[in-house]
């Protein structure tokens, strides 16, 4: 019992650690940090190692931000395999909040867009 919480402290601990020595040494902004964790989460997912990892270290998996693109992957993926493209359209809605999706998408949309500033 108290392997798991030692394995959920540490997975979860390594993960933010990467997250501040992005922030640290390679002077990334929190928002290019937290892009690129969910990215890592999504591709992780994609591959087949995120659900592993869940496995291994509970909670240390499934609180920090790369679990969300996780499950944004996990979703499309199953959703997709039932209903083809339109599944994987719709099973990121499905699997997290459709309000956070919908700022994803439309987020990349206007990026796609406009050009930013700053």
């Amino acid at each position: 019992m108290m392997g798991m919480f030692f394995w959920a402290f540490v997975v979860g601990g390594i993960i933010c650690v990467i997250g501040q020595i992005m922030m640290d040494v390679f002077k990334l902004t929190p928002a290019h940090t937290l892009s690129i964790l969910v990215v890592a989460g999504a591709v992780l997912d994609g591959f087949g190692l995120y659900e592993p990892l869940i496995d291994f270290a509970g909670a240390g998996a499934t609180i920090p931000i790369t679990s969300f693109g996780n499950a944004l992957v996990h979703g499309a993926l199953q959703e997709g395999e039932q209903h083809g493209i339109i599944g994987v359209l719709t099973g990121m809605f499905e699997v997290t909040s459709a309000g956070i999706s919908a700022a994803i998408v439309f987020g990349f949309i206007g990026a796609l867009l406009f050009r930013p500033k700053g």
